[in-house]
């Protein structure tokens, strides 16, 4: 139990900090970083709640989760680029 407790505080730090960076980012560049790092936090603590739960329906949504994530990044870039296609 001691241990959920460390990566829950760990976890809230480091969400904290991006949440900030994802606010303040001096660019669109620095916000797409941020958001991208949220969604593998999120995937991470998904993964943790289901070793301590024991439930496996967890590790599906934190698939789903990295999966979107990606699929976020690429069109993120993608328009950030100028909607150039090669």
């Amino acid at each position: 139990m001691t241990d959920m407790l460390i990566f829950s505080i760990f976890f809230a730090v480091l969400a904290a900090m991006n949440l900030y960076r994802l606010a303040k980012g001096p660019n669109a560049a620095d916000r797409m970083v941020a958001g991208d790092a949220m969604d593998t936090l999120i995937c991470c603590a998904m993964i943790l709640f289901s070793l301590f739960s024991g439930r496996g329906v967890y590790l599906d949504i934190a698939v789903l989760t990295a999966l979107f994530g990606i699929i976020d990044t690429i069109v993120v870039g993608r328009y950030l680029e100028g909607g150039k296609k090669k």
